[in-house]
């Protein structure tokens, strides 16, 4: 089965500093992949360079069998590949409702044709009440806790419908609790067909979540394979967790 995203020799450099080097990655369709590594070990960068963001110098990037090099980071979201980021960016001036139907609109729209209206207020709805904010759904963003603004971003991304999201520190500051509802949100999204990559750096969370993981260190993958197998690779046991 061909994956759904193929990197191959990914580089990047940003003057003589090389923040990638020559990255090589596959993520099967339905896979959750966490990816981790120390700060500065080139997660963002790769992840900016899969989405669009940043154009790499060499390599290519496939997804769902054709390159994407070269195109727009909203020509890849078309094509169903999504993120979320770390810090919320939510409309502010509109209400939960209203910041679904934006990328509904400017997404889906073209890749499947006009949306009806009925359409779109039942499909934000049915988003609203997945990640348990259908009883917000006229409030405005800073009306919402952390935990429901990571909430309202990661029903931001999934409105596109992406075929992957790439789920970019969702949980980051948040309580136990907080921490156990994203996981049991993005296990939900990943059972309806979502294949997901999750950055993160809580530990107990990624070995939660991943089928598999993926290590960065220095622009360069030291490791890639089953969570259990990944965490006692020396290498990874020395540069990132320090011990």
């Amino acid at each position: 089965m061909s994956p759904l995203l193929h990197v191959s020799k990914i580089s990047k450099r940003f003057g003589g500093f090389v923040a990638l080097d020559g990255i090589e990655l596959e993520v099967q369709q339905g896979e959750r992949v966490g990816l981790i590594g120390p700060n500065g070990s080139g997660k963002s960068t790769l992840v900016n360079c899969i989405c669009g963001a940043l154009q790499n110098e060499q390599g290519s990037v496939h997804f769902d069998g054709h390159a994407v090099d070269g195109l727009a980071a909203h020509e890849r979201t078309h094509r169903g590949l999504a993120r979320s980021f770390q810090l919320p960016r939510p409309f502010v001036s509109l209400n939960l409702a209203d910041n679904l139907r934006v990328p509904m609109l400017y997404t889906v729209h073209k890749r499947s044709g006009p949306l009806h209206g009925d359409s779109v207020d039942a499909r934000c709805v049915e988003l609203l009440r997945l990640v348990g904010l259908d009883h917000k759904a006229r409030h405005m963003p800073r009306d919402l806790t952390q935990v429901e603004m990571r909430k309202l971003e990661l029903a931001r991304a999934v409105a596109a419908e992406p075929k992957l999201l790439i789920a970019d520190e969702s949980m980051a500051g948040l309580s136990h609790s907080e921490i156990e509802d994203i996981l049991t949100l993005l296990k939900q999204l990943n059972e309806r067909g979502i294949t997901i990559i999750l950055i993160e750096h809580i530990m107990s969370a990624v070995m939660s979540f991943s089928q598999r993981l993926v290590v960065l260190v220095s622009g360069k993958k030291i490791a890639d394979g089953k969570p259990e197998d990944v965490v006692r690779n020396p290498d990874v046991v020395r540069a990132y967790l320090g011990q």
